[in-house]
């Protein structure tokens, strides 16, 4: 593994613009999956919640996907629509959708996304910050992916989901953080986060041929099991004869910085080794006016390929206090940002 030969990602990092991506005046703005049309259109999907919401657990009952555009890969991108939204209690996904990631997969456009569904009204912003019980909501959580022929879709929301937990496995509790990644001989690669109890988040694998079909192969056991390595948020991508992946060191042993990015190789999308330089990314981030500032969260990155190279980096980003582990109740404003990779 050790003679794959790789840039360090933390190397690819250009200054970040000050104006890019997406933020919406009144919105939590999460997640960023960004994918160019063949008329040189970007389109962004974003997950946005109204932030009179506390921000966690607000995403868990009040979270949407929508569409932005831009002439530019940094943009600012202007919103359009909302992509899925609310679709009534009735189905595995109406009441919540989260987490985007777009993929073009031969002649069509596939949206993973997670979704939950709950049977009352919508919580108003009051009963969410007196703290209602989110769990049975969140344990409902699955992922799904719809597909259109357009980005502009129409999108056809799937009745069922695509992965869900294994009953009596390792990922029997939940699953989410959905990061697809297309094979050069037309398999797909779905990477998932899981969260065991007493244990933590754990990172699982499905492969798929037909995604109108089971997986081919699905992992037994997490990923880096008994590796000490405690990572959510992955995004993988084929390059040069290999997979890279990068993902949030959430205890930034591996790494060296809490809540940092990991960086990992592979030569089968199984097996995985930290890289040489394992930091992929830090939250002091370096800006286009030359001046360091530090985010509270830099999460759920998206790499952008053009041709055939990593270009550019997507990622949830947050202004606040952070604290010890993160704390999603001190946050101010948070956006969907763009750095440009060398």
């Amino acid at each position: 593994m050790s003679n794959i030969v790789h840039r360090p990602f933390a190397e690819r990092f250009s200054p970040a613009p000050i104006i890019s991506g997406l933020q919406q005046d009144g919105w939590w703005t999460w997640c960023g999956s960004s994918i160019r049309d063949d008329d040189g259109r970007y389109h962004l999907f974003a997950a946005r919640w109204p932030q009179n919401y506390k921000f966690l657990p607000g995403y868990q009952c009040a979270s949407e996907i929508v569409r932005a555009i831009s002439d530019t890969p940094q943009g600012p991108y202007r919103f359009v629509e909302v992509v899925l939204g609310d679709r009534g209690p009735g189905f595995w996904d109406g009441r919540m959708t989260h987490n985007p990631v777009v993929v073009r997969r031969r002649d069509r456009f596939l949206l993973f996304y997670i979704g939950t569904t709950y049977d009352r009204s919508r919580p108003t912003a009051q009963e969410v910050l007196n703290g209602p019980d989110f769990w049975p909501w969140y344990r409902q959580i699955r992922i799904g992916v719809a597909w259109s022929d357009r980005l502009e879709g129409p999108w056809h929301r799937p009745d069922r989901p695509l992965l869900e937990p294994l009953p009596g496995g390792w990922d029997a509790h939940v699953v989410t953080n959905p990061s697809p990644c297309l094979t050069p001989d037309g398999r797909l690669l779905l990477y998932y986060r899981t969260w065991i109890p007493e244990v933590g988040c754990r990172l699982g694998l499905a492969e798929y041929g037909d995604l109108d079909r089971p997986p081919l192969w699905r992992s037994t056991e997490p990923l880096f099991n008994g590796s000490g390595l405690t990572l959510e948020d992955p995004c993988v991508f084929y390059l040069d004869g290999h997979y890279e992946m990068i993902a949030k060191d959430l205890n930034g042993l591996t790494c060296g910085e809490l809540h940092a990015g990991i960086h990992l190789l592979s030569r089968d999308g199984r097996a995985w080794q930290v890289a040489p330089q394992a930091k992929a990314w830090t939250r002091s981030i370096i800006w286009e006016d030359g001046a360091p500032r530090r985010l509270a969260h830099f999460e759920r990155p998206q790499v952008l390929l053009e041709a055939g190279q990593p270009a550019w980096i997507f990622a949830a980003m947050a202004e606040g206090e952070d604290g010890p582990k993160g704390n999603f109740s001190l946050l101010k404003r948070t956006w969907t940002g763009v750095v440009p990779l060398r």
